[in-house]
């Protein structure tokens, strides 16, 4: 796996929608048998421009989400590579009993995208705000799961899901984001990026909380305390021998997701410590409970999904590492 982190971690003037779009479209312009279904949202993630280029390759299922699954299942089975796409909450709620049966018990690799994720749903409000839509398509056996941070990760791995074979949920921040690649980085499924060394805790992190884990990391180096960060993009299959080699070499470990806990990254990663090297663990994510309107910044304050919340999850987990308890 080959990238190279930004120097900046800002808001990127881009939308990150438009990595996938510019992906789809390469590729689609190669591979006549690769289409794309929309649930009549083409102008929330700007598929018009495929539609507008390659008209013959692009289908609007309309507000009909358990139908798009269901046809594109049947188009996967006659031959044609197929991703579908709608909001995060009608990706997963809405469609998933056709994408477990449909695709899934078939072993057919329909590439499901889901926008605006958890908090990143912002103004669409609580009943569009999906804070447990990995954890349902983590459950479909052979699947792949995909929490993409950014334009230079979205873009690399739609590449790699059209050639995964596998049927597979990538869920990705629609408008804003803040950059963590450079341009052209190049990702694995099925593995995490070790973004930052370190020996006295580990982050793992993904999606909209990476550069929350980074600046969290920076933060803690200025109080001593040596943070290894890890974007775990990818939640199944997980990097059992990344996140193992971390829990052995720092002792102790932070997740953060944009996601409920109980169900997601963080449990992932506490089912494979449990197992194979036991090590404190502190979780930063939604604490069973359901979404709300609001600004991205309001909301992550909200839901304690900050900086200064991973560094406060850091300082338990070292101390519980050391046997004390943390002044926080």
């Amino acid at each position: 796996m080959q990238f190279t982190l930004s120097q900046k971690h800002e808001k990127d003037p881009r939308a990150n929608r438009d990595a996938y779009v510019e992906a789809m479209l390469e590729m689609m312009a190669a591979d006549p048998k690769l289409v794309h279904i929309d649930c009549d949202l083409m102008g929330c993630i700007n598929t018009g421009k495929l539609l507008r280029a390659l008209p013959n390759q692009v289908y609007n299922a309309g507000i009909a989400e358990q139908n798009a699954m269901g046809v594109a299942s049947g188009m996967t089975a006659a031959g044609l590579n197929v991703f579908v796409h709608s909001f995060a909450c009608f990706a997963s709620r809405r469609m998933f009993d056709q994408a477990f049966l449909a695709a899934g018990y078939s072993n057919l690799p329909v590439h499901v995208i889901g926008s605006d994720p958890g908090v990143t749903a912002m103004f669409n409000g609580a009943t569009h705000m999906p804070f447990e839509d990995c954890a349902l398509y983590m459950t479909v056996p052979n699947a792949v799961v995909i929490d993409s941070c950014d334009y230079a990760q979205t873009r690399s791995l739609t590449e790699k899901l059209a050639q995964c074979g596998r049927p597979s949920y990538m869920r990705l921040i629609r408008k804003e984001f803040k950059t963590v690649y450079e341009d052209g980085a190049d990702f694995e499924i099925g593995k995490g990026a070790l973004l930052r060394d370190g020996k006295d805790v580990t982050i793992i992190a993904s999606g909209v909380l990476v550069t929350e884990a980074i600046e969290a990391a920076e933060r803690l180096k200025k109080d001593g305390v040596d943070a290894r960060v890890i974007d775990m993009y990818t939640w199944k299959p997980l990097d059992e021998a990344l996140i193992l080699q971390a829990a052995e070499e720092t002792g102790c470990i932070v997740t953060a997701e944009n996601h409920q806990v109980s169900c997601g990254l963080g449990s992932a990663v506490a089912n494979l410590l449990s197992l194979k090297h036991p090590v404190p663990v502190e979780f930063i994510g939604i604490q069973n409970r359901f979404g709300q309107v609001g600004p991205l910044d309001f909301l992550m304050e909200e839901y304690g999904l900050t900086a200064n919340d991973i560094v406060s999850a850091a300082v338990r987990a070292v101390a519980r590492k050391n046997g004390s308890h943390a002044v926080q």
